[in-house]
């Protein structure tokens, strides 16, 4: 099988290796993590001296690994002196106590390690416990823009965006053939039952499956707006489904924590500060939320662009909030190093008001960091107004730095 080169990724990893760091390529199940693991791996094994050793816990092979014993005997009698030897480990949160073997392998300079994970929480907490200052971490996405186009073999033109709007950035779907739509619908929900139940469910010991759903299906509903566990709650009892706020508060940190949806601070521009309640929600691949709803794009089009741009925002490094000011919000305050961008992101702008709301919210900034709208208007396409650029959204997922 064709693996297509994901360089974002692999070339960063390349470039840590020698730096004395541990590195974990963590993201949702089916992102890729395997697959850019194994083309690190092909670009090592062109030089003979290379030692690879290769763990990968969704093969039943390496059942026989379960704790960092069993994993620790296993390398010891893999491990070549004189020789460069490299570690990969594919959902090493699978194995007990991991973490230990690492340590030990890391504190000897016995190889270089490359581990992939499918849990947040577990892998921050064992990896900032054990391994504080000795592991970087990346989050590999689904596909953006650019990737998806080379994936499936398509042209930069609008019906390629509109197919990545309704489709997401599952690799996989580039076997399986985007013309295939209900192949390409029952992939993605098998995708995200997988994740839920083995990420969430069984992780969790999660007992109340239905509110589970409900509470997913409430997020792919109102993703972009603002919202409290509180507000939740009340939605759920009049849909004669109970709750309490603890539960939903910790609902939705399992499915942050899988990777599933992203939750999104609100932060207050000029008072320079961030806000505890009401923050938003996106998911990490808007095909799999695109097969959660009813309606398709049409219904739901303002909704997938906003997170279309979050994703992008995330994928060019960027910290990103919710901006709010007194008299209005800002779809996103994006910041990275020094730098800070702020981002608007709209479907269209049909009439003078809809102008002047979408580029008057970011007009009250009194700063001069860059500000953007994002739509598909071709009649703004690439136009300032007062100091504000319009970039059309095709334009804006194909930009790798602003």
């Amino acid at each position: 099988m064709e693996i297509i080169n994901r360089p974002d990724y692999t070339e960063k990893v390349m470039r840590l290796f020698g730096k004395g760091l541990i590195i974990a390529l963590t993201g949702q199940r089916r992102v890729g993590k395997s697959f850019i693991m194994k083309q690190i791996i092909n670009l090592l094994e062109t030089e003979k001296s290379n030692n690879i050793i290769y763990v990968d816990k969704d093969d039943e092979r390496f059942n026989f690994i379960r704790s960092h014993v069993e994993l620790t005997e296993y390398i010891e009698g893999k491990l070549i002196s004189g020789e460069n030897n490299y570690l990969f480990v594919d959902e090493v949160q699978n194995i007990s106590e991991f973490e230990l073997t690492l340590r030990s392998l890391h504190t000897r300079e016995a190889c270089e390690i490359v581990i992939t994970g499918s849990n947040a929480k577990m892998l921050s907490s064992e990896l900032s416990t054990y391994l504080s200052g000795r592991c970087i971490e990346y989050h590999v996405q689904s596909l953006d823009y650019s990737e998806f186009l080379v994936f499936h073999q398509l042209p930069d033109n609008n019906q390629s965006l509109i197919s990545y709007l309704n489709n997401g950035g599952m690799p996989q779907l580039s076997r399986i053939g985007l013309d295939e739509k209900d192949l390409v619908k029952d992939y993605l929900q098998n995708v995200y039952n997988t994740i839920v139940l083995k990420d969430v469910v069984e992780r969790e010991d999660i007992r109340n499956i239905s509110l589970l759903k409900n509470l997913v299906r409430f997020v792919s509903d109102n993703i972009g707006k603002p919202f409290s566990a509180t507000s939740i709650v009340k939605y759920l009892k009049s849909q004669q489904v109970d709750s309490s706020t603890k539960v939903i508060l910790s609902y939705l940190d399992y499915l942050c924590n899988a990777f599933v949806i992203h939750r999104v601070n609100r932060y207050d521009i000029h008072g320079k500060r961030l806000f505890e309640i009401n923050d938003k929600y996106y998911f990490e691949d808007i095909g799999i939320r695109n097969s959660l709803v009813q309606g398709g794009l049409a219904q739901s089009i303002e909704k997938i662009i906003e997170n279309a741009v979050y994703l992008h925002l995330v994928r060019l490094g960027y910290e990103v909030t919710v901006g709010y000011l007194q008299k209005a919000e800002i779809d996103f305050v994006a910041k990275r190093n020094e730098s800070v961008v702020y981002v608007q992101a709209a479907y269209l702008l049909p009439t003078e008001e809809t102008v002047l709301r979408e580029f008057g919210n970011l007009m009250l900034i009194k700063d001069n960091y860059p500000k953007y709208v994002v739509s598909m208007d071709e009649l703004y396409e690439n136009k300032d107004f007062q100091g504000i650029r319009h970039i059309h959204l095709r334009q804006f997922l194909s930009t790798k730095l602003l």
